[in-house]
């Protein structure tokens, strides 16, 4: 039978699902934000009372233990230790402060440049952090960019009704697309709506009509006189309704139609001085909530002051659940206890939710978590020995309000760990709580790479459908909405990549664009283009017959960047037929068929995150290459980089966000001159399509500042690039277990071909410079091992592994086909992994150790063995083409035959220039 110390064990060291939280800011913006903050809405000079309130006089009692001070320790000691703190081992004490947190679902719509990106946080709990979509963000984001591209009526044009109508449709198509967007992200938990912030809870309920009219009323008279003056905030109140109603009608759809439930929640209750308290009462939220009963409704915050109000929302509606956060720290012991009180009074335990609220500042969590725990623990204590409740009943209470129901409500697939004891003393002492256990460290790659940030939508992007036999191959309706909304656009470069990696392209007038979209035509080239080297030397793949269409993939269409000399946008193309099908000696089509196959015959959907490591080079005094910035090293910022590298690396990232490239982050890698664009995980074509296009970007930018950006492996006698890629398995259908079983099949697979696959991941002579022991590149034995940087494939997790032996030599159209095809096998033939984790350095193990894990095989140490195992690879290519195999081969050996009758000095130049 348990015990009130069993109950007090689970109330005190149970891992929590943080279900409302936001980003820490970055540390060189700690300092500017007053941590005074932490224990009050108040701002300005209405914060400099809050030393004076029983909130702040707590919190400052317990940080003294977090900041391992004597108990007389006043404020402005623990601002002086804080400082040194920021300036120090900085992750070592946010690891101390989020102790005891398994999950996070983070609002990051607020600060995105102060702010460490979602996924960061990864690093100090127990499992990973999910997004939580403020929709006004998205819209925002929407509205800035139709703005930048002069796409809204302002000025005279306020007045022309049309304008405005067209205006406001364009809008809210794109918002609606986004939204969709974000509810099939599987690393989207939810959505936020702050509009009890901007014109308050009393949602209008109306039928579509009426909702569609109000809105744009208050977008034409409320919104667009002002948007540029007040930087894009949404504040008119049919404008404002019509996104909630949005929202829920989407949220709606998709629980009915797809199974997929993702909650909204609500700001309620206690805001910043800027909220109508009187609209923030949630119980204007009782006409929404009956509207609309398949979308769970979080009430976030306790509701507070409003909480009985809330309580009872949640008691009487299926669909509404009550979040338990802010008010720790933010209110008083006695009125945290009061609050937990009233919103158990009538509410269910499977309608609460924990959460921080935290923000800004690692010690929000901690105290958060810290008081909740306490007052909760006086609280259920209190029912157990008044018979309230039985111990058992508050147990389950404890875990479902800690992380069943978080888990339950989001349909997070994570299980509650086994709960380890915490010791608790008194309150009253000065250590009320110990740091507790020290909880893993999840890799830095691991949680920067997971998922992507929130981006920007691209309300313009066309989409793309797959025609019908008699249909011409383009969306005529899109095409005309993009060059209307771009009127100036007066060039369209249509490109593709070869075999080699070479980026080719035909520029086209937008006339001629539009006549051949407009009359479905495609771009005729001879066959014998795909069988020549990149300075057109001809090779025995060139046919002399035949001919081949360039098809522009719509959506692809995107503007170039601001430098462009042209007025222009891009677009990537694959090859199709005479008939009009699609040729099957293109790459980019072997790809898709290969994700259709996965998806429509195993109900798994593939995402790729790329890493663009590049070096940036510069001619020396005797016209050799060298290094850009030299005071350099992975992760620094030092003076020079500060100056040299900062600005043209900004502006890299700031034309990449134009063209709707929203990159995750940017930083120095280990080598003089090489730096690290991370771009967002996207499903595998788009994934490629969009790196193809990024690296662009890059090498056109660094033109115009004198530098040559080059993706070359090995560009320097220094630490390599590679560009290695996050390869994630999921499926909406599939269980977790059956799920993993297909994912170490299809690794399984790519392990068995991986020397094969060489040819098309490491191709050419210089990539093999990185197939090196204790290099962190890919080590030099056929792998895998779980957070194991000396194997070419790690696993992060489950349904997410990293492929390392990548480089930009490659075409990754290709490169991802070999490796979707190698583990098309695996899944289909059910594939075993019998090769185990290898947890070590496999170079460091003794050949009984290898043996024992299964690595016996070498990864090829030339081209000429990668292209020797490829030759014998019958299942790749069945699973590719064996044509586009055999005259990849072809090309390969001709290409090396000319490189390798250059003198070093020559060949190395001659790489660095194309690459």
């Amino acid at each position: 039978m348990a015990t009130l110390d069993d109950l007090r064990k689970v109330i005190r060291s149970c891992p929590v699902i943080d279900n409302h939280a936001h980003n820490l800011l970055l540390p060189s913006k700690q300092e500017a934000y007053d941590l005074l903050s932490a224990t009050t809405e108040a701002q300005g000079d209405a914060l400099t009372d809050t030393h004076t309130s029983l909130s702040h006089i707590r919190a400052v009692r317990q940080l003294r233990e977090l900041y391992d001070l004597d108990n007389d320790a006043q404020w402005e000691d623990l601002m002086e230790k804080r400082a040194d703190i920021l300036h120090g081992n900085f992750e070592s004490f946010l690891r101390r402060c989020f102790t005891g947190i398994h999950t996070i679902l983070m609002d990051d719509g607020l600060d995105d440049t102060t702010v460490y990106l979602y996924d960061w946080h990864d690093d100090f709990i127990l499992d990973k952090t999910l997004r939580v979509v403020r929709i006004e963000t998205v819209a925002a984001d929407i509205l800035r960019e139709m703005y930048r591209k002069g796409n809204l009526p302002i000025g005279p044009a306020l007045h022309n009704d049309d304008m405005c109508a067209e205006a406001w449709i364009t809008f809210l198509q794109a918002f609606e697309s986004a939204i969709v967007t974000e509810i099939n992200d599987p690393d989207v938990a939810g959505f936020k709506s702050v509009i009890c912030y901007r014109t308050g809870l009393d949602v209008k309920i109306a039928g579509d009509v009426q909702v569609a009219t109000s809105g744009l009323e208050a977008f034409q008279s409320g919104y667009l006189p002002d948007c540029s003056r007040k930087d894009f905030r949404i504040e008119s109140k049919g404008l404002n309704d019509s996104l909630v109603i949005s929202t829920c009608r989407l949220l709606s759809a998709a629980a009915k139609q797809d199974s997929i439930s993702k909650p909204l929640q609500f700001h309620t209750g206690l805001g910043d001085a800027d909220i109508d308290l009187l609209l923030s009462d949630p119980s204007h939220l009782q006409p929404l909530i009956t509207a609309f009963p398949d979308v769970q409704i979080i009430l976030l915050h306790t509701s507070y002051p409003y909480m009985r109000q809330a309580g009872y929302l949640a008691t009487v509606y299926k669909n509404v659940y009550l979040d338990l956060g802010e008010v720790f720290p933010q209110v008083s012991r006695n009125g945290q206890e009061t609050i937990l009180r009233q919103c158990m009074e009538i509410t269910p335990f499977s309608k609460l939710l924990f959460s921080t609220d935290a923000h800004h500042f690692g010690e929000v969590y901690w105290l958060a978590l810290k008081q909740f725990r306490q007052a909760f623990e006086k609280i259920l204590v209190d029912y157990v020995e008044n018979d309230d409740l039985s111990i058992e009943q508050a147990i389950d209470a404890a875990k479902a309000i800690y992380f069943n129901n978080a888990k339950r409500v989001y349909n997070l697939d994570v299980d509650l760990p086994e709960i380890e004891p915490v010791r608790l003393t008194d309150e009253r002492t000065s250590r009320d709580y110990p740091t507790g256990m020290e909880q893993p460290r999840r890799t830095r790659a691991q949680s920067n790479r997971e998922a992507r940030i929130m981006q920007a939508p691209q309300p313009l992007q066309l989409p793309w459908r797959e025609p019908e036999a008699h249909e011409k191959p383009y969306d005529l309706d899109a095409f005309t909405r993009f060059t209307t909304q771009n009127s100036d656009l007066k060039f369209v470069y249509v490109q593709w990549l070869d075999y080699l990696a070479t980026l080719r392209a035909r520029m086209l007038p937008i006339a001629e664009y539009r006549r051949l979209v407009t009359e479905g035509e495609r771009i005729g080239i001879s066959r014998g283009n795909t069988g020549t080297l990149q300075n057109d030397h001809v090779t025995s793949a060139v046919s002399s017959t035949g001919q081949l269409y360039v098809e522009p993939d719509m959506s692809t269409l995107r503007l170039t960047h601001s430098k462009d000399p042209l007025a222009s946008a891009t677009t990537i193309a694959s090859f199709a037929n005479e008939d009009g099908r699609p040729s099957t000696c293109c790459p980019r089509n072997s790809l898709k068929i290969l994700t259709d196959r996965f998806s429509n015959d195993h109900s798994i959907d593939l995402v790729a995150g790329f890493e663009i490591e590049v070096v940036f080079l510069e001619v020396g005094t005797d016209d050799q290459y060298i290094p850009w910035t030299t005071n350099h090293a992975w992760g620094t910022f030092t003076p020079e980089q500060f100056d040299i590298a900062l600005p043209v690396l900004a502006e890299i990232a700031d034309e990449l966000a134009n063209i709707g490239i929203n990159i995750q982050q940017f930083h120095s890698e280990s080598g003089p001159g090489q730096y690290e664009f991370v771009l967002p995980p996207l499903p595998i074509l788009q994934a490629i399509d969009t790196l193809i296009q990024a690296r662009q970007v890059i090498h056109q930018i660094a033109r115009l500042h004198g530098l040559r950006a080059t993706l070359h492996p090995v560009p320097l006698n220094s630490v390599g690039s590679g560009q290695h890629v996050h390869l994630s398995l999921n499926s909406s259908t599939q269980s977790s277990e059956d799920l993993e079983k297909k994912e170490l099949s299809f690794f399984a697979g790519v392990l068995e071909h991986l020397p094969s696959m060489c040819a098309f991941l490491l191709s050419n002579t210089a990539s093999y410079a990185r197939v090196k022991d204790n290099m962190w590149t890919s080590g030099a034995w056929v792998a895998w091992g779980t957070q194991n940087r000396e194997t070419p494939l790690r696993r992060v997790k489950q349904g997410r592994w990293e492929i390392r032996c990548l480089d930009g030599f490659a075409n990754p159209y290709l490169a991802l086909s070999a490796l979707l095809a190698a583990g098309l096998d695996g899944v289909q033939e059910g594939r075993q992994m019998k090769m185990k984790d290898c947890t070590a350095n496999p170079a460091a193990l003794t050949d009984t150790q290898r043996e024992e894990l299964g690595i016996t095989t070498k990864m090829p140490v030339s081209l000429d063995e990668s292209l020797d195992e490829l030759e014998k690879d019958e299942v790749l290519k069945r699973g590719i083409d064996e044509k586009m195999i055999g005259d990849f081969i072809v090309m390969k050996r001709a290409e090396k035959e000319m490189l390798d009758g250059m003198e070093e000095k020559e060949r190395h130049a001659w790489l660095i220039e194309r690459y």
